[in-house]
Parts: structure tokens; sequence; C-alpha cells
């Protein structure tokens, strides 16, 4: 139904913003707007405005924008029509009149309502007579208190056989009504309705307002099917709800948190256990619908699946759904349980702390991806399964829409291959490194290596005279010419790859170049990672040029990327893949410095304790390589043909 913009335009100016949102934030006046701190995320300082004039909000922090009819539907996670309804109450005006078909298909809806939260309560009636002790006594069996079975207004069925309209036909509903709400179907032999649940427990299925739209049932004992939902009806769509989030809405919006569990018990032991943000599909899989829900109360929903190959599955199918569908600051994260472990089980047999401990392991949607491609069929033992397995991560990053986010994900996809499935090479005695993966494996490059194009390389450049103080040919290999070009290659990865500064920062800044050109692009490259004007995660090779330039720089940086007299190593080339880029730096930045590699395996090992990130497992199994390598160089090792 469309609404005339007058009505909307009048329902504005009866409800100011700033008083309806004041009710939920404490506002302070600042010139021409009030600030506060923002109801959509949590936040520590104001970043939060209400312009009272164009009666509008917005969040400068999470980006929440709207009117006083946006605010609501936010606010209170209601469709567009449902806040209108609301604000008008409120306001005292009456709602446009619909047409007639659509009036009386809500005044239907509305009934039908009605006639399902009946039902809900016959069912919970029926749970505390004789019939239904066996129900409850599988309840409190299955540890649910009081409480917890009146919350979720958990019922039995009875022994079907007419008796749900025989009890609530005194009352005036009437067996068109129980077949509209999915509850009776026509007979099998043709003559008549039969109840579609019968000796099952009963679990209310609620939309986010708390109304009855559906209902499933358990049945008692080993019968199949264990579990029976509710048909399509006028008001339960599957794709559309989810289980219990009428009671988890609020608890999630506050925590920024939402967990998705398979079933019905799992939502309920989570709720009783003090993790009201728990929430289910309802006996399918995760539909796009069920996403978009999800997203609207935290930026990563935690998706628990049970230990099995079931589970598996359902994470494998979640992740590719997913994938199309996510943004930056939009995403999923996963908790695996213990093999033949549910919520429910976990919460029972180990309690609350050990439910807590997954939730804090959860893993990230590219590395439960990258696992669920790598560990699934084909294998990798030949080179063309490890190139079809690549194939499938690129495919994989491929299907997501955002370009920066799709670069991401198939360059941590990489690097992860790289790490994983890339044969280990070793070094000879005085053998350089010249690129590669993270395992080490690289190739020679040479006076006709190809070179990629740079921001810094200029046709012609690096003739006599043109060369950084100290420049090293591959000739003349004396100690302190290696060291010096040891250092060249470090700040042509860097200059090539900006985006490694971030990464490198605190080894790059412990350094202590011996050619004075090379440590002041060192020392321009911490600064500029700092400056107002660029980050380590932010630069490409195009704006650290113009920052060199600006700093006066240019010409040094473009020596240093000159293939004359010298030329560079592939993992130090633009064209270098950035897992080839990063773990080359790692391995000049340990060669020539064994008294102080160790030292830094320390730190690595410390930071991976901190913090369990793919960046501080990757710099830490690179050093170690870069230590076994000299390892075996010091023991006259010679490297495998």
């Amino acid at each position: 139904m469309s609404l005339p913009p007058s009505f909307l335009d009048e329902l504005r100016a009866r409800l100011p913003l700033a008083a309806l949102v004041g009710r939920h934030v404490r506002l302070t006046r600042r010139g021409k707007e009030l600030t506060g701190l923002c109801p959509f995320h949590n936040e520590k300082s104001p970043s939060f405005t209400v312009n009272e004039a164009k009666g509008f909000f917005h969040c400068f922090g999470c980006g929440a924008h709207g009117d006083a009819i946006g605010f609501v539907m936010r606010r209170e996670n209601l469709p567009f029509m449902e806040a209108v309804e609301k604000l008008a109450a409120e306001a005292g005006l009456a709602m446009p009149r619909r047409d007639p078909g659509a009036a009386a298909a809500e005044e239907r809806r509305t009934g039908l309502t009605g006639v399902m939260d009946q039902v809900a309560a016959d069912y919970e009636r029926r749970l505390r007579l004789p019939e239904g002790k066996p129900a409850l006594d599988y309840l409190h069996r299955r540890g649910l208190s009081e409480e917890t079975i009146r919350r979720f207004r958990l019922g039995w069925s009875g022994e079907g056989r007419g008796a749900l309209l025989s009890s609530l036909g005194r009352a005036g509903v009437t067996v068109e009504q129980l077949v509209a709400g999915g509850l009776m179907k026509p007979a099998n032999s043709g003559e008549g309705f039969s109840d579609l649940f019968f000796s099952r427990v009963m679990f209310p299925i609620r939309d986010r307002r708390g109304r009855v739209i559906g209902f499933g049932g358990r049945i008692l004992g080993d019968g199949q099917p264990k579990y029976v939902n509710s048909p399509e009806t006028e008001l339960f769509h599957k794709r559309r709800s989810l289980y219990g989030l009428d009671l988890a809405a609020e608890p999630a919006r506050k925590a920024g948190r939402i967990i998705v569990v398979e079933g019905y018990m799992d939502v309920i032991a989570l709720h009783q256990a003090g993790f009201p943000q728990a929430v289910a599909p309802l006996g399918t899989a995760l539909t796009e619908e069920q996403m978009a829900e999800l997203w609207r109360y935290a930026p990563e929903p935690l998706l628990c699946f049970d230990g099995d190959a079931a589970g598996a599955r359902a994470a494998a199918r979640a992740a590719e759904l997913a994938l199309p569908l996510i943004e930056p600051g939009r995403s999923l994260r996963f908790v695996t349980l213990p093999a033949r472990e549910d919520p429910d089980t976990l919460i029972r047999r180990a309690g609350p702390a050990a439910f807590t401990a997954l939730l804090e392991r959860a893993r990230g949607l590219a590395e439960t991806l990258f696992g669920l491609i790598a560990e699934g069929g084909g294998g990798a033992a030949t080179p063309e399964q490890r190139a079809a397995l690549r194939q499938r991560l690129d495919q994989a990053a491929g299907t997501i829409k955002d370009p920066a986010l799709r670069d991401e994900y198939r360059y941590q996809f990489r690097t992860w291959w790289e790490e994983r499935f890339r044969p280990a090479r070793r070094f000879g005695p005085g053998e350089r490194f010249q690129g590669g993966g993270p395992r080490g494996q690289g190739r020679a490059s040479g006076a006709g290596a190809r070179y990629g194009s740079s921001a810094f390389h200029r046709p012609g450049y690096g003739g006599p005279g043109n060369g950084l103080r100290g420049r090293i040919a591959v000739t003349t290999p004396t100690p302190a010419r290696a060291a010096a070009e040891r250092e060249r290659c470090l700040v042509a990865i860097l200059l090539n790859h900006p985006a490694l500064i971030a990464q490198v920062e605190e080894t790059l800044a412990g350094l202590d170049f011996a050619d004075p050109a090379l440590d002041s692009l060192r020392r321009a490259l911490l600064d500029i990672a700092h400056s107002s004007t660029g980050s380590g995660t932010g630069l490409d090779a195009a704006h650290l040029a113009r920052h060199l330039l600006a700093m006066g720089l240019r010409e040094t940086a473009e020596a240093v990327l000159s293939p004359v007299p010298t030329p560079l190593p592939a993992c130090a080339m633009p064209s270098a893949m950035p897992a080839d880029a990063w773990a080359g730096w790692w391995h000049f930045s340990a060669l020539g410095r064994r008294e102080r590699l160790n030292e830094e395996i320390a730190e690595a090992e410390a930071a991976l304790a901190r913090e369990f990130s793919a960046a501080n497992e990757q710099r830490l199994v690179a050093l170690r390589r870069v230590r076994a390598a000299l390892d075996e160089d010091e023991a006259g090792a010679q490297p495998p043909l």
C-alpha cells in the first residue's frame, strides 16, 4: 500500500525527531544540531547527530541515517508499514483507508494471528494435563526450567483426531481458519480434515513482534520424522523466519552479537544458559532473507553448526551463499563444535563457559571457506590437483561483488595456498633468495629477467653516477656489499608493495641500514605510514611515489629499483604476488642478522599467542623457515635438485 505524502509529512510534523530520539539517546546541543552516543552501535565518543530543521539523523560512525520513520524501523526492527502504524497511533492520526481487497486481507491475517495464539494456549494447557505428562517429563529431562518452558510457550499437541477443533470450536474457531493456519489438512481418506500435529511436543514460532505465526513439533521417542514444521501460510514463511528472534532481537542489538544454531532445543538451551542472542532457521539451510535479517542485528553473525559431517555441509552452504552478499563491515563468523556435540549437549555436559570459549575462537568467513575447500574432495597431492584447488579458491572469491573485498579475499586465499601447498626449497651455501612463496620457492633473476611496471621506474635510468652509495654488483659478493644488497632488496619490496609496510613496521623501525641513502628511505617509509595522508594498509605504489617526490627522495627510490647494475629478485618486482613479496621481505630481513633472528622468532611467537591471526602466523612460519635454511647453510647442506 502506498501512503499519501501529505499523510507522512503530517506524521513527521506531529512527532519531532529530536523528541523521538531523545527517548533513547541523551542528546546535547552543538550549534544547530544535537549530538549523542549512537543507539545502533557501541561507541565511547558521540558521532550521532540530529538535524531538527531537516528532520534527519545521521551517525558518522556506523552510517545509520534517516527520518523519524527510519529511526523507529531501525530501533525496533520493524518494516516500514508497521513503523508508520506505530507512529500514527502515537500521534493520533488515522491511517489512510486501504482498498477493500487489501483491507479484507489484513483483517483476515489479523484474525488468523488471534487463532494461532489460541492454538498455542491450548497446547500449553494440554502440557499440564495428565496426557501431557510424558512431554513435560521430557522437557525436564532436557534440563529446561519451568520459567523457560513458559517463556517459550512450549506445549503438547494431544493425540489429534480432531481434538484441536473440538477444543477451540467452542470459542468460535473454524476448520477453515485452522487449515489456513497450517494446523489441519484434508484427511487421507478424502473425507473431512485431520490434525497436522499429534503426539508431539510443540514449539510456537513467533515473528519479531512476538505473534505466533507457526509451529514446530517434536515426536517423543525415536519415530520419524523427528520434527515437523508448519507449512507455508499467509503468516508463516520459512525463508524469512528465525526461531527465537522475538526474544533475541533486543539482546542481540545491545550486544552487537547474534548466534545462529540449528535447532529449537539449541536456541532454548542457550537462552537459559545466558546466551539470549541465539536464533535458528526452521529446518532448512540459511537463506538470503534470513542472512539479511541477521545483519540487522550484528555485522558478523556467529554461525554455530554441529560438529559432524552434516554440520560441515551446512557451514559450506552458508559460506557459499554469503559470499555474493558480504561487503566491508558485513560478514560471518563460524563456531565449530566438538564431534557429536550440539550447543544443548555441550552446555549440559561442560557448562556455559565451554560454549563461551568456542565463541571466542570463532573463525572468519575467509578462513572457514579456505578450510572447507582445501579439505574437501579432490586432494592436493599432484600439481594438477593443487592448480584445481587454487582455481576453486579464485572462483569462490570471484563471487564477491565488492571489488576491494574481492581482491582482499583473492590475496588472502593465495597467501594461504602458498603457505600450505607450495613445496619447500632449501638454500645451499652462499645461494641468494630470489623470490617465491612463503616456503622459500623461487627462481633466479638475471640480466634478462622481465620487469613489470613500477611507479618509480624510468627507462634508461641507473647509469654511472646515478646509483646509491655502496651499490653492489652481484659479481663482487663481499660481506659488506652483500649486506648493502639485502638492505636494498628490503626497501625495493616495500616501494613496489607499500601495503606491506604496516605488517613489517615494527621490524623495519628497528633496522639500522649502513647506507645513508637507504636509511633515509627506510625512515621516510615509516613517516609516510604514520602521516595523515597515508597509512600502511591504504598506500599504493603511485601514492607512495608522490610522497617521496615531495620529500625529495624520488631519484633515490628510482636508483633502488633500477636493474642496473644489479637486477632485483623476483619477489621485489611490482609483478610479484603479495604473498611472495611478503615472504621475501622477511627472508631478507633475517639474513645477516643471525644474532637477532632468535629474538625475532620469540617476538613472533609472543605476538601469535596474544592474537591468533593469519598475519602473525605467517610471520612466525617465515622466520622459522629462514632459521632452518640458515642452519642447513652452516651445516653445508646442498639444496635438492
